[in-house]
């Protein structure tokens, strides 16, 4: 039997669930730090008495609901990450973060306080078949919390048929939701370069040198000419190098022997990654030859990929639909070349991940912004679409099953 959600549910608990959300925003904490993040959440569900494991990936908690009625088999995961960022919040609200250099400015609070809503709602509801697994997932921001539950067990001890997510997207208007088959999210990749000369005196013996600046500066040219001649230009791809450092601007006629270079790589697909790592590592060797010096290249793949399954954002599509409105759904979004740890879950178990609308205006600060800000007025929004996600895929044969 099709359980029906009571629309008006998050409507009441909106301030309950605000308030919540703005004391996980008062008080972040960085990937695997997670704990007394943990401990709040742990304790809403001892409150609600849902059974619950902790310590999955090391700061890691999945409740488990199971409906009432008949079992089904169906398993299904709703995923929230809930780590902050190194970032001096600048907002002026009254719940600000209280810990100098560490804010919530990608908006994992307002995850956190979403899936806690789902569990507030099934708590008091459980006239449904299957289970439930409501994972909060620590450790997002570039540390690889997903595999680390994925590495600690997730799907052994909590086998799941499909796993959602969403993330909230302060680039579209509140309360509209995007989805796309195949990538959604970027492979994520770091470089760390270090260019190696032999200093000397820029006026008196600069020929007696290896010059790493000069060296840096071609290397530079050179790479961020790969992703338009080595990468499918029908293949999105970025290559952006973010930080430089070398020699002493005090000492402004001393020639260093060492340059460091960082930046990021980022691809939709595994063959533009090979060719992005196999360019760069070209690039080095040719320039350090040319220039006689030695360059060291640290190429770090982080994340890969998050690539929906088919089957999954059919499902998200129609439950937008169904529980948002036609006008609600945004069919076959762009994919962001960002990147995104639920990736590892992703190629372990089908599932779907989907952006959340959040802005009131154009104004809106960005992820990862220090005057960022969740937008509490789609907390209601957010629940219901991810409490419908979880019990519209419990009533669902799976596409192998005849």
């Amino acid at each position: 039997m099709t359980h029906h959600i009571d629309p008006r549910f998050f409507d009441t608990i909106h301030a309950e669930l605000t308030s919540l959300r703005h004391d996980l925003h008062r008080h972040p904490e960085l990937g695997f730090q997670e704990h007394a993040t943990a401990r709040r959440i742990a304790a809403e569900l001892e409150r609600l008495e849902l059974p619950f494991e902790t310590g999955i990936g090391q700061t890691g908690i999945v409740a488990t609901v199971h409906g009432q009625n008949a079992d089904n088999g169906r398993r299904i995961g709703l995923r929230a990450d809930m780590d902050a960022l190194p970032i001096q919040e600048l907002s002026d609200h009254d719940h600000a973060s209280q810990t100098p250099g560490r804010m919530h400015a990608c908006g994992h609070d307002g995850h956190t306080t979403m899936l806690l809503g789902v569990a507030r709602y099934l708590a008091a509801h459980r006239d449904f078949a299957g289970t439930l697994y409501l994972v909060f997932q620590p450790a997002e921001e570039g540390l690889g919390g997903g595999r680390a539950m994925v590495e600690d067990g997730l799907f052994t001890r909590f086998p799941m048929d499909e796993i959602y997510a969403l993330h909230n997207w302060p680039a579209m208007p509140a309360g509209q939701v995007a989805v796309r088959p195949g990538p959604i999210m970027a492979a994520t990749d770091r470089l760390d370069i270090t260019v190696r000369g032999k200093g000397g005196h820029g006026g008196v013996n600069p020929h007696l040198s290896t010059d790493p600046v000069r060296m840096a500066g071609a290397l530079i040219q050179a790479l961020h000419s790969i992703v338009s001649r080595d990468i499918d230009p029908l293949s999105p791809a970025a290559l952006s190098l973010c930080g430089l450092q070398g020699g002493d601007l005090d000492g402004f006629a001393i020639i260093p022997d060492e340059v460091r270079i960082s930046g990021t790589a980022r691809t939709l697909d595994a063959e533009s990654r090979d060719r992005m790592e196999q360019a760069v590592r070209r690039v080095c060797d040719g320039i350090a030859t040319t220039h006689g010096g030695e360059i060291e290249l640290a190429y770090q793949r982080i994340f890969p990929a998050t690539v929906n399954a088919e089957a999954p954002t059919r499902h998200v599509e129609t439950t937008v639909v169904e529980t948002l409105g036609e006008a609600a759904l945004v069919r076959n979004v762009p994919p962001s070349l960002g990147g995104e740890d639920f990736s590892f879950m992703l190629e372990q178990c089908p599932g779907a991940y989907c952006f959340l609308g959040t802005a009131e205006g154009e104004g809106t600060p960005p992820l990862h912004n220090a005057r960022f800000d969740f937008n509490d007025a789609v907390i209601p929004t957010g629940c219901r679409l991810l409490l419908a996600l979880g019990l519209r895929a419990l009533e669902t044969t799976p596409a192998s099953a005849s």
